[in-house]
């Protein structure tokens, strides 16, 4: 397996951990630690460390060491305000440009969703949340768009995962299918439409 798609896995791997609290908001790491809990080697961990440090996720700290970073109280404003902007303009483009294969790919992340609201299964939700972004950002014809709302999307998940309950995740699966249905239908301006229904709800959920 390629260095980067080792260093992609590892990075999935903790950053399921940091969106699901299991890494704590404030605790302190070792790079030991993390290579243990992603189960990948100390390169490809260390890019993943240095993704998650780009995206806000890990603080890398002198003479301190890793810190995963709080949550303040006024992030989910602040992260909610921008989603609100640039992912509407995001699922247009997609819906616009996407290939056969994408749109197949968003089917399957649609049934997978809606298995997970079915058994209540949140955390598998999250994952194919986390999917769903990196088939959007691979179809995205505009990079600078996807650059400024990854960072966002990880920070949005773990502050859901903060409150959830199944009942919200039953409504976001919800707002989530019509996006995708007008993903899939090429419809830029349903799929518009319904991400900016979406990230309402995000916003007050």
């Amino acid at each position: 397996m390629p260095v980067q798609s080792q260093a992609h896995l590892a990075y999935l791997a903790l950053e399921r951990l940091i969106v699901t609290l299991k890494l704590k908001p404030g605790s302190l790491v070792t790079e030991r630690q993390l290579i243990e809990l992603a189960e990948h080697g100390r390169t490809p961990v260390r890019e993943a460390i240095q993704k998650l440090a780009w995206q806000g996720l890990i603080d890398i700290r002198a003479r301190v060491g890793l810190q995963i970073t709080t949550i303040r109280p006024e992030d989910r404003a602040h992260v909610m305000q921008t989603r609100q902007r640039l992912e509407p303009l995001a699922a247009a483009l997609v819906a616009q440009n996407a290939s056969a294969e994408i749109r197949q790919a968003i089917s399957g992340c649609e049934q997978t969703m809606t298995t997970c609201s079915d058994r209540g299964d949140m955390e598998g939700f999250l994952v194919a949340d986390k999917m769903f972004d990196e088939i959007m950002e691979d179809a995205c014809p505009n990079r600078f768009l996807t650059a400024a709302l990854a960072p966002l999307q990880t920070h949005a998940r773990r502050i859901w995962f903060a409150s959830a309950a199944p009942e919200k995740m039953k409504e976001s699966v919800e707002r989530h299918v019509k996006v995708m249905r007008a993903i899939q239908a090429a419809d830029g301006d349903g799929a518009a439409t319904a991400m900016s229904g979406l990230m309402d709800y995000l916003a007050k959920a």
